[in-house]
């Protein structure tokens, strides 16, 4: 069954994978499963329900939800009669929602559940252009999703030929979706996405995985996000059981509990489950301490085909039998795939896990190529620790002579919406879009990153500096949470630096530091001792005039509902230097005689 449009993906599921596990959710503590078929029947009733409701190829309906089944069904039924689907992050300001809501030209909204709905409707009934607003949760104040659903089955025969006759004209170069970005430096921008983006990419990286219709897997990334949206669609291409994470705190209890054989997520995410394996091995005592740290060293070191010999082979079949086995037991004991993505993964961490038999595909791309430009595959020749894997299929990629990834293919994005002066500045007249990433090609065929054009900054004295490269230094320390370094037009970099609070609070007890709060506890001398002693030893590392001069700690722990992460965790620099502008003022209001240590 060839698939040339989204909702393609019905048919070839009618044909070749009818399951009674397409999608999975919790409910009341039990886990439910929707069929094949019921896929095909829900979804067909929404699009039937829609064209009964009068919505219109073009239309736009936004989504704001957690991950949930529902979301799949008006998805698709969106895509069958020509809507656009605009999902949208649950964790956005008023100012962001106001503005995506009447810049998108919504019509109808659906939400997940009464806080989403609560923090919505006052913005709705500003916006006259908003027809509905359905939950997909039971509400006592808002219409629900399944009122949709009905009203498609009491107009099947009134609709079903229109539905034919539309689903038979949509082309793989119609508007599927309008995805705005997290807007780490400035407004969100709408990018359009049409089917043949959408589903071109798809299909690039099918074979790249370990999986097919025998296996299932838990999707925790949000469905707004461009990259977790895409996978899922290869999944579902492959036949792969779908199931829903509860929420963000039950993720390692879904994952055990149903033995998933994958699931994608963020560094961010993966650097959290480190950091609690290396509480847990500091707390074991003994020889159980020595087989920890041993079995760890040798992790660090790990690379792929074996390139270490036979020696290092048999270190790490007894490291996997008396530790690292420990550590996929914890996950469930079937992990085959870890897709990873939406930031720069630390080498070390990728070496670590691969040696420890959980192996992570690590990837690339941004929104607007719908995303993926390279990928890792599964083994050895198409994996390359350190890179974000091969060009996909037929996708371009050409480094510019200042470094600047760009990007050519039936990917690339139609366009920024209501924007055709900036999509004209990103996309050039050859058709290559300008990612905003530097980076490099490693055998002219894995890509590596290695910082964000607009990121890199100048010195005072004409050097430039590419911060993400010293932020992941940072932030492999074990008391370094988040960390910018600035510097830009200054005579040296600084760093601004988010602790780890739960570390600094354990370590602050065992060494009889007393303190009331954060602020306290970051101006502590013993504290601010610790910190320099990390960062002297990431300046050892590093060239002159990259080293981080003068640090602050800051007493706030950064994240996307204080404004200093976006969606996609990542950290939004104009957001924090005016935070604190007041303590970047102080770092460099410091005199050439202090710098200088005279």
């Amino acid at each position: 069954m060839e698939v040339t449009r989204i909702f393609d993906l019905l048919e070839r599921y009618a044909t070749l994978f009818p399951k009674d596990d397409v999608f999975g959710a919790k409910r009341n503590g039990t886990w439910i499963t929707y069929s094949t078929k019921d896929y095909i029947e829900i979804s067909n009733n929404v699009s039937l329900g829609f064209l009964a409701m009068g919505i219109k190829k073009g239309d736009k309906i936004v989504t704001i939800s957690t991950n949930r089944p529902e979301w799949n069904f008006v998805d698709i039924g969106m895509c069958q009669i020509g809507a656009v689907h605009v999902p949208v992050y649950s964790t956005l300001s008023d100012a962001d929602f106001n503005f995506i809501l009447r810049h998108s030209d919504a019509k109808i909204i659906f939400v997940s559940d009464k806080q989403i709905y609560n923090k919505i409707a006052p913005i709705v009934a500003q916006i006259p252009t908003i027809e509905n607003i359905f939950s997909f949760n039971e509400l006592q104040d808002a219409k629900n999703w399944n009122e949709i659903v009905e009203l498609g089955k009491q107009n099947t025969e009134k609709f079903q030929n229109q539905l034919v006759q539309i689903k038979s004209e949509i082309k793989p170069e119609d508007l599927a979706s309008i995805i705005y970005t997290s807007g780490t430096t400035g407004v969100s921008k709408g990018v359009m996405l049409s089917h043949k983006n959408i589903v071109s990419n798809m299909k690039s990286a099918i074979d790249d995985l370990p999986l097919d219709n025998r296996h299932k897997i838990l999707s925790l990334l949000p469905l707004c996000h461009v990259y977790e949206r895409l996978v899922l669609y290869i999944f579902q291409y492959k036949g792969i059981s779908i199931y829903y994470a509860e929420n963000i705190a039950t993720i390692v209890e879904n994952i055990r509990e149903l033995k998933v054989d994958g699931f994608n997520t963020v560094p961010r995410l993966l650097e959290k489950v480190y950091d609690v394996i290396m509480e847990k091995g500091a707390a074991l005592k003994g020889i159980k301490r020595k087989l920890f740290d041993w079995a760890v060293k040798l992790g660090l070191r790990y690379e792929i085909n074996n390139a270490n010999g036979w020696w290092y082979a048999l270190q790490l079949s007894i490291a996997n039998k008396l530790v690292f086995s420990k550590w996929r037991e914890a996950l469930g004991g079937n992990i085959k795939y870890i897709g990873c993505g939406g930031a720069s993964l630390q080498l070390r961490l990728a070496r670590l896990f691969w040696a420890a038999g959980i192996p992570i595909q690590e990837g690339y791309g941004l929104t607007e190529t719908s995303p993926l430009i390279a990928f890792n595959s599964y083994c050895y020749p198409g994996l390359r620790l350190g890179t974000v894997g091969r060009i996909v299929k037929d996708v371009s990629v050409k480094i510019a002579d200042d470094g600047e990834i760009l990007v050519k293919g039936p990917n690339v994005m139609m366009g920024y919406y209501k924007n055709p002066e900036l999509t004209a500045q990103v996309i050039d007249n050859d058709g290559y879009f300008h990612t905003g990433d530097i980076g490099t090609l490693v055998d002219n065929q894995f890509l590596k990153i290695t910082d964000r054009k607009k990121e890199i900054f100048k010195t005072a004295n004409g050097k430039y500096i590419a911060p993400q490269v010293i932020e992941n230094r940072l932030k492999e320390s074990w008391i370094v949470e988040q960390a910018m370094v600035v510097g830009e037009n200054e005579k040296f970099a600084s760093a601004l630096i988010s602790p780890k609070f739960d570390v600094l609070r354990k370590w602050s007890h065992k060494n009889e530091i007393t303190y009331n709060n954060n602020v306290e506890i970051i101006q502590h001398p013993k504290i601010l001792q610790l910190f320099q002693t990390q960062v002297n030893e990431i300046n050892a590392t590093l060239g002159d005039y990259e080293k981080i001069k003068r640090f602050r700690l800051v007493p706030d722990e950064w994240n996307q509902n204080t404004g200093e992460l976006s969606p996609t965790l990542k950290l939004k620099r104009k957001f924090i230097v005016e935070k604190y502008q007041q303590t970047l003022d102080e770092i460099y209001s410091i005199s050439k005689n202090e710098i200088l240590g005279k």
